[in-house]
């Protein structure tokens, strides 16, 4: 017997999957995996990964920029 399945179904109202395996004896023990079918929508994005592909609009290039503009800022305010 395979030790393998590959079965595809659709979730049901209630949120919930039957799926018939004929090849299996009734109470047999087995363990099932959900993957989730892809969908052919655009993968989603991260925060950081939006944040990175805005290189052409950042303000601040380094740490160290963003430094100095804090520490000016901060000076105007005494003034």
């Amino acid at each position: 017997m395979e030790s393998a399945l590959h079965v595809s179904t659709t979730v049901l109202r209630g949120n919930k999957i039957e799926i018939e395996t004929p090849g299996l004896k009734e109470g047999e023990p087995v363990d099932v995996f959900v993957f989730l079918a892809e969908s052919g929508q655009s993968p989603r994005s991260s925060a950081l990964e939006i944040i990175e592909s805005l290189h052409g609009h950042r303000l601040f290039s380094t740490v160290e920029e963003v430094d100095r503009y804090l520490r000016q800022e901060r000076e105007a305010w005494d003034r």
